[in-house]
């Protein structure tokens, strides 16, 4: 029961999904090598410049973090390559700085929750003064 009408158009809806599960939105397979190409050195890059500000100590406290927490890790490495283009780091980060800098970012982005409690009354909680 090979309908050639219903197979085109399960050709053309998996391109389609195809097309959008790549997030090209229709491009062709050349735009998008060379747009994972531009992906991955500009990761390359970020990585060397990471590499030349942090210490070894830094570097792997950061990599544990980025297991962990990769949103987190990735706030601290965008504030590190921001300060060291700006030309705010002299040195190799330290550990015991790159800490600091955690600490105040848990800081910053820590929710406070607040639990109140509203007791309803009921007909039988009458409070009667004897």
């Amino acid at each position: 029961m090979d309908d050639p009408e219903l197979e085109a158009i399960r050709q053309k809806r998996m391109q389609e999904l195809m097309a959008a599960q790549g997030g090209g939105g229709g491009m062709d397979p050349e735009a998008q090598a060379q747009k994972a190409d531009q992906q991955r050195a500009q990761e390359e890059q970020r990585a060397n410049m990471l590499a030349s500000v942090l210490s070894p100590q830094a570097r792997e406290r950061l990599a544990r973090i980025a297991l962990v927490k990769p949103d987190k890790a990735r706030k601290v490495e965008d504030m590190v390559i921001g300060m060291a283009q700006k030309g705010k780091i002299q040195e190799r980060v330290s550990e015991d700085q790159l800490i600091h800098w955690l600490e105040q970012i848990n800081e910053q982005t820590q929710t406070k929750t607040k639990v109140q409690i509203c007791r309803r009354r009921s007909a039988f909680d009458d409070e009667d003064d004897d």
